[in-house]
């Protein structure tokens, strides 16, 4: 780290909810928030968020034509500023990316050509990556840069990792940074599904674990592969400087890629999350983290490989592990952002997030917390944050 870096708000809308407390309270219970559509198990927003989103489309005539990814990206985003008392003259950027975009648009505006031969006349920008960033630009009326991108499942901390680059850089001092995803479709989920990645709706006993938890993420004595798809947003200011108003401070950063040896997996050790991890880790010791959030997304390779690398950079010294995808499923480019949400939490309220069928141990002090994120074509990102 060049430079201290700090987070001076963050906000999301998930199947947790959007506001702190909620948040906070549906983390600390023992209930996923997993329901079935169309045969399939899926993370939706409440009904209640979902309608608040769909306000969004009645103030302003130009957004009825955007995506939910989009809507959820403006959502947190206005939230997130308000939050850090920004306004449009601060010259803040923004990057904001999304690992599968406008799906839902554009598997509609696909099947409508389809069928008459024809594309809608706005097809092409609403369902283009690159909107989330310019729309949320717009809504906030703000005269930074904006980027966006798709790094597919480590999306939102490599849009973090960019802001940080381009505080480093002095070109600016404030960025705006997150991922959005809408991916509850029938097409994205079939994806996964043909990917023999996605967890069954009906194969488990009444009594048994999986039965309880559709999915066992961080669960290593899984034997079928449990990743469930969910919808959400987090968006995150971030600043140059120790700002006596942060929420947290980023003090490590680390970013690696490996070699391809299968389109949709990592290596057997996670090599590309052996380099991330030791490159945030820097001259800290492994025993000075407290907390990592891991990406395991519920498969049974994937989650192993995780740990595997996680047991050779840290050796004997392991921290407590956790994850949140048990419980509010894969967000793909929105989930590192909320695995950032989830250590800001648990470094404000000193308590570590457990998962219910797994072992915990207590800890009387947290200080440290890396969070992880990798995804398709082995792109990890390790960040690190302290109080």
């Amino acid at each position: 780290m060049k430079l201290p870096i700090s987070i001076t708000s963050i906000s999301s809308i998930s199947p947790l909810g959007t506001e702190p407390n909620e948040i906070w309270n549906n983390y600390k219970n023992n209930q996923h928030f997993f329901t079935k559509k169309d045969g399939n198990w899926v993370a939706e927003l409440s009904s209640e968020l979902k309608s608040e989103v769909n306000n969004l489309r009645q103030t302003n005539p130009k957004y009825k034509a955007l995506d939910d990814s989009v809507l959820f990206a403006i959502y947190t985003s206005r939230q997130a500023v308000k939050s850090a008392n920004w306004n449009a003259s601060d010259n803040f950027g923004i990057n904001i990316g999304s690992s599968r975009g406008a799906t839902s648009l554009f598997e509609k505006y696909h099947k409508e050509f389809l069928q008459n031969h024809n594309a809608e006349t706005l097809t092409s920008p609403t369902t283009t990556l690159g909107n989330i960033s310019s729309w949320v630009a717009h809504d906030l009326q703000s005269k930074g840069p904006e980027i966006s991108h798709s790094i597919t499942c480590s999306t939102a901390l490599h849009a973090m990792l960019n802001g940080i680059a381009w505080i480093n850089s002095g070109m600016c001092d404030k960025f705006l940074v997150g991922g959005s995803e809408a991916p509850l479709t029938p097409f994205t989920i079939a994806q996964m599904q043909a990917l023999k990645i996605y967890a069954k709706t009906n194969c488990h006993s009444e009594q048994s674990e999986e039965s309880q938890y559709p999915s066992l993420a961080l669960n290593l004595n899984k034997i079928q592969n449990t990743m469930i798809l969910g919808e959400g947003a987090a968006m995150a200011c971030i600043e140059s400087g120790e700002n006596s108003n942060r929420l947290a401070k980023i003090i490590g950063l680390g970013y690696a890629t490996e070699v391809l040896e299968h389109n949709a997996s990592l290596s057997t050790n996670a090599i590309c999350f052996q380099r991330s991890m030791t490159m945030a880790l820097g001259e800290l010791k492994p025993d000075d983290i407290d907390i990592i959030v891991t990406h395991a997304p519920g498969t049974i390779k994937g989650d192993k490989a995780e740990i595997n690398a996680i047991n050779i950079v840290f050796g004997k010294t392991i921290p407590a592990l956790t994850n949140n995808k048990w419980k509010i499923g894969h967000s793909l480019g929105a989930s590192g952002m909320l695995n950032i949400e989830m250590a800001i939490m648990m470094l404000q309220n000193q308590e570590v997030l457990t998962i219910p069928y797994l072992d915990s141990r207590p800890l009387k002090k947290i200080k440290t917390i890396m969070v992880n994120a990798v995804g398709f074509g082995g792109n990890a990102v390790s960040i690190l944050l302290s109080k």
